[in-house]
């Protein structure tokens, strides 16, 4: 799952970076953020599962200039945590060990992952991916043995670029001290960031800074409903804290010294893969709305390739196989039937041929390359290669119109791009396969030629006449110039004395039989050039094309690495659908 959250996460981030149009920026930065959280929480899990005494984390978070560093510094009883009049000072998690040893907080690298922990005195500005651990030496009153995190503003403009670290910090928090001034205590911003912690229980305590007094019971009733309108849970105990001038400080009261290490015994650490689970059900199916756009486009261009295919297929059965003048496959048979005949008068004609032929011409014969004459001179080629073309072009046009009717806009525009941009390769290679399944498919039109000739020595009446004949010869003159190149294949159908022949075959004893040869000779060709051009070569290839979309502007998140992560999850107990 943790992998799984990881790569949902880069793929938000990846489209947003884009500007994409039609993206909303501020649903998918919350899903960002979310992803971001969830994906600590998980890593949370796993570290508690491996520490045998777990360490306390306190985060103090907030606004803008609420005053976090400086309360840390009072937490702390010490000046450690640098503080700065300007927004934005602090962009880096930063750790603390009250009473703790750096050598405990060891196994927080395993938590934080890519992130590197480094010396405080070595942060630098522009890099984000760092988080720091500091010891202290003196002992707080206000503090039990715990890591106190001083963490980045959430609501400052460049907030944004090291937002992760500071929710990594407050996700790893068993206690949130949220610091609000009451200037800033209002912001939308606040109310957000506290909404989204609200699934990870954590016990809260939250910071009225810069006070005046008599002004913290007002505050105190609007922050209550800040709260009730932000979370469900109990609204959290207020502590006041008022500037000291001699400091520079807020002051902590006294009467709350302890609170802290009170709300220890709250961390309900127990019960965190329950919590986990529930975080990840609540946020599941909104974090994959738009891969189940993009499923349901694929599947949508999935039913578009097939009733494309089918119409292609159409085409050719009327085009070619049932065309009365295109069809020349059977007239093929034909003249392989005429060479296994033993004519009289063509006897002579024969021998002479093969004398002429050499021997280099005798092993090309033997290569194949009578199939490939025939498979250049071919018109089923020709026009197999147009409906390809006429079908991809209709592909584009119904790509460009699923782009006009409003839902997944983007996807379909940028798929039409990208299959015309592959079109020229994918006719390429469905021509390549076109030439190659019309010389394979010649072994079929042999046997046909062999089933007609067993059959007609079972009628020696007819295949008398047909050795008697002066237009069996003619016709079978044709079939041998055929077979050397003399001819194109075509020109066996418009070839009178073929005509001739296949008419007297037609009308004699074996009529019926010829015409079922026929048919079973078309529906072995339908069906290979469904399989081999229509399903192996054009169908692959577009069927394949979803998963080389962009992964900078779309999810490509196939729905079987979906299954596969969903099922996993279930047999850890997790139902996410």
């Amino acid at each position: 799952m943790l992998e799984f959250i990881q790569l949902l996460k880069q793929r938000y981030q990846a489209v947003l970076a884009q500007q994409v149009n039609g993206v909303s920026n501020v649903q998918y930065q919350q899903r960002i953020d979310q992803l971001i959280l969830s994906e600590a929480f998980v890593r949370k899990g796993q570290t508690l599962a491996l520490s045998g005494k777990p360490l306390l984390q306190i985060a103090v978070v907030g606004p803008t200039q609420a005053g976090k560093s400086s309360l840390v510094n009072v937490l702390l009883n010490t000046d450690v945590a640098g503080v700065s009049p300007l927004a934005g000072y602090t962009v880096h998690p930063q750790g603390f060990c009250h009473r703790v040893s750096l050598a405990d907080c060891s196994g927080l690298q395993r938590y934080f992952g890519r992130f590197q922990c480094i010396p405080s005195s070595q942060l630098i500005a522009g890099r984000y991916d760092c988080y720091a651990l500091t010891g202290v030496d003196v002992v707080s009153p206000y503090l039990p043995p715990c890591v106190l995190w001083d963490t980045p503003d959430f609501d400052s403009i460049g907030s944004a670029t090291y937002r992760e670290g500071v929710i990594r910090a407050v996700a790893l928090a068993d206690i949130i001290v949220l610091v609000v001034s009451k200037e800033k205590y209002a912001d939308q911003t606040v109310w957000d960031m506290m909404a989204l912690l609200a699934d990870l229980h954590q016990p809260t305590i939250i910071c009225l800074n810069k006070l005046s007094q008599g002004s913290a019971a007002v505050l105190t009733q609007s922050l209550k409903e800040k709260w009730q309108q932000a979370r469900a849970d109990v609204f959290p105990e207020v502590v006041p804290l008022y500037y000291q001038k001699p400091t520079g400080l807020p002051s902590w009261p006294s009467a709350q010294q302890g609170l802290l290490a009170d709300m220890q015994k709250q961390a309900s650490r127990r019960q965190h893969a329950r919590f986990e689970q529930a975080l990840l059900q609540k946020y599941w199916h909104n974090w994959l709305e738009p891969v189940l756009e993009e499923h349901q486009a694929v599947a949508d261009w999935e039913a578009l390739v097939h009733q494309m295919i089918a119409q292609a297929l159409d085409s050719y059965r009327r085009d070619y196989l049932d065309h009365p003048h295109h069809y020349e496959t059977f007239q093929q048979a034909m003249a392989e039937l005429l060479t296994l005949l033993e004519i009289p008068g063509l006897a002579g004609v024969l021998t002479g041929a093969r004398k002429a032929l050499t021997w280099p011409v005798r092993q090309l014969m033997k290569l194949g390359r009578k199939q490939l004459h025939i498979a250049d001179s071919s018109h089923e080629i020709v026009l197999l290669n147009q409906i390809a073309e006429h079908t991809l072009i209709q592909m584009v046009d119904r790509l460009l119109d699923r782009a006009e009717q409003g839902k997944q806009t983007l996807w379909w525009k940028d798929f039409s791009s990208l299959l015309r941009a592959r079109r020229q390769e994918i006719l390429q290679d469905f021509a390549v396969a076109a030439k190659n399944y019309h010389i394979t498919f010649q072994q079929d039109v042999e046997k046909t030629a062999h089933h007609l000739y067993d059959k007609l020595q079972e009628q020696p009446l007819v295949l008398n006449s047909l050795r008697a004949t002066r237009m069996t010869a003619d016709a079978a003159v044709i079939a041998l110039t055929l077979q050397t190149g003399g001819i194109g294949v075509h020109d066996l159908v418009i070839a009178p004395a073929m005509l001739a022949v296949t008419s007297y075959l037609a009308e004699s004893a074996i009529g019926g039989y010829m015409h079922k040869v026929e048919a079973q000779l078309k529906q072995q060709q339908l069906a290979e050039v469904k399989k081999v051009l229509f399903m192996d070569s054009m169908a692959k290839k577009l069927l394949g094309l979803p998963g080389h979309m962009p992964s900078m502007t779309h999810f490509n998140i196939s729905p079987e690495q979906l299954r596969t992560i969903e099922q996993q999850e279930k047999r850890h107990g997790l139902r996410l659908l």
